[in-house]
């Protein structure tokens, strides 16, 4: 039979904001108790006492708190912070000749050290990134395959990583997790071994450059 504290965890683990608070100790525990018990009953398909919600509420935030403060001064994995404007993004079906697509965008920028431009392979999808004098090229290049879905007006902010980062858990999750508390949406990720690369809507960079300065070098 799970028991109060399995239910609890089970729950929080699927509010992310809420194990925040937990771990930051802002939250009534009283209220939260209250709010969850109809939930939590129903796992346990029995009455839960309210005072032993709370204690597990407490002991899980403090075990949260105790697993994040390392996350606290981020700034060791952190190097520099870029931006760069004007991108857009094109998804394509992948072919059996979209490589040669690739190729050809490549081999056409390549005298053009300061071109932005990026490929994501996946299993059924490339997605190219590239900066606004990039994007006739690319549309002209891809223009036999089919096109999933395109953006105009975004943003690259781009993270250089100190090498400690690679096997440091949570860096990745520090960013995200600081833009969506700003409510700003991301719109794609890239990463490489020492960089992070979030796109965002153009009309929000300077809202997410500042969280992003502020979290990382507070």
């Amino acid at each position: 039979m799970i028991s109060i504290s399995d239910a609890i965890r089970e729950t929080i683990s699927m509010r992310p904001f809420l194990a925040e608070a937990l771990a930051e100790g802002i939250i009534n525990l009283s209220a939260l108790a209250r709010l969850m018990a109809p939930e939590i009953e129903k796992k346990l398909i029995k009455k839960a006492s309210q005072g032993a919600m709370v204690m597990a509420l407490k002991r899980l935030g403090d075990e949260l708190a105790r697993k994040t403060a390392h996350r606290k001064s981020i700034s060791a994995y952190f190097t520099e912070i870029t931006v760069r404007s004007r991108i857009c993004e094109f998804t394509f079906e992948k072919s059996a000749n979209i490589m040669a697509r690739q190729r050809e965008v490549l081999a056409a920028v390549q005298d053009k050290p300061d071109s932005f431009i990026t490929f994501t392979t996946g299993v059924r999808e490339i997605t190219v990134l590239a900066g606004i004098d990039c994007r006739d090229l690319v549309k002209k290049a891809f223009s036999d395959q089919k096109m999933l879905s395109s953006f105009n007006d975004l943003a690259a902010i781009t993270m250089r990583l100190a090498e400690q980062s690679v096997l440091t858990p949570g860096v990745y999750h520090s960013v995200l997790n600081r833009l969506a508390w700003q409510s700003i949406n991301v719109i794609e990720v890239v990463s490489t071994y020492l960089e992070f690369i979030v796109i965002i809507q153009d009309n929000q960079v300077e809202q997410a450059f500042t969280a992003l300065k502020q979290t990382i070098w507070n």
